[in-house]
């Protein structure tokens, strides 16, 4: 199994890639306003390379739930400094989590290799086309609603059949758009128009994701059902971050997204390790 992000190309079976988070903004529920200076930015990401991140995903526009949404020119003005200052410093791909195509094509012509979608859902094609323009990697993550109102109420008769059968949908859809397989990233979307107990089903039956031929990427760091579940409040919820994470990588996932990449990539290189004598 490969996936092509531009010029990147990752062969699976491989370690689990590190995907680091660096949230340009405000308000995003980690680290809001830690690295919403530019300079601040790139050194938080070179920090994150240096200490085993292989994808870094940047963000100019919180995606928490509840968060207001920010305009095209300014989730830009915080993003593309960054990415201009990364493309030729760094040689791992950079993500651009986005919803607006307008911001992907900015960010891809900057030197971006992939768009982060967790607005996957949507009906218009245009972000599929720009994808495919740029032969950009792509994320595609499941949701319900958006990040304003994804929380309100949300309701599944059978929560992995039916992102399972999204995650069908959608890959026809973007061959449609032009948008190979190979180009295709599957996200479950912790967090993201679910409960808890939604997301404890999802973690519990990643396996059977595993069976689509894509790589599969798990988001859990430091996500709220770890506080509703644990008590944990927001810097407290790094062991059950590590958790998730090597249960993940136990059932299949081949990318991590997290914010604790050095912890992460331990964990998860142990991992490996015991489940390579397991097989054995």
């Amino acid at each position: 199994m490969v996936f092509r992000a531009r010029q990147f190309e990752f062969v699976f079976p491989r370690p689990t890639a590190v995907m680091g988070v660096v949230n340009v903004t405000p308000d995003s529920f980690s680290d809001g306003g830690e690295f919403l200076d530019a300079d601040a930015a790139v050194a938080r990401a070179l920090k994150l390379v240096a200490q085993g991140a292989e994808i870094l995903d940047l963000g100019g526009e919180s995606t928490r739930p509840g968060a207001e949404p920010v305009s095209a020119a300014e989730e830009l003005r915080r993003v593309l400094p960054v990415i201009e200052r990364l493309a030729g410093r760094v040689n791992v791909p950079i993500s651009i989590d986005t919803m607006k195509p307008a911001v992907a094509r900015a960010a891809l012509a900057a030197g971006a290799s992939i768009v982060n979608d967790v607005a996957a859902n949507r009906e218009d094609a245009l972000m599929w086309q720009v994808v495919a323009e740029f032969k950009a990697g792509y994320v595609c993550m499941h949701a319900r609603g958006t990040p304003k109102i994804m929380q309100e109420n949300p309701v599944y008769s059978d929560v992995v059949r039916e992102v399972a059968g999204f995650f069908q949908e959608r890959l026809g859809r973007l061959t449609a758009s032009g948008v190979s397989a190979d180009q295709v990233v599957l996200d479950v979307g912790i967090g993201f128009g679910k409960t808890a107990e939604h997301n404890l089903q999802l973690l519990a039956n990643l396996r059977s994701f595993t069976t689509m031929a894509r790589p599969l990427l798990i988001g859990v760091s430091r996500k709220s059902f770890i506080g509703k579940l644990l008590g944990a409040d927001l810097k407290e919820r790094l062991p059950a971050s590590l958790a998730c994470a090597c249960l993940a990588v136990e059932s299949g996932a081949q990318m991590v997204r997290a914010h604790d990449v050095a912890e992460t990539a331990q964990a998860v290189r142990m991992t490996e390790a015991v489940l390579a004598r397991k097989r054995k």
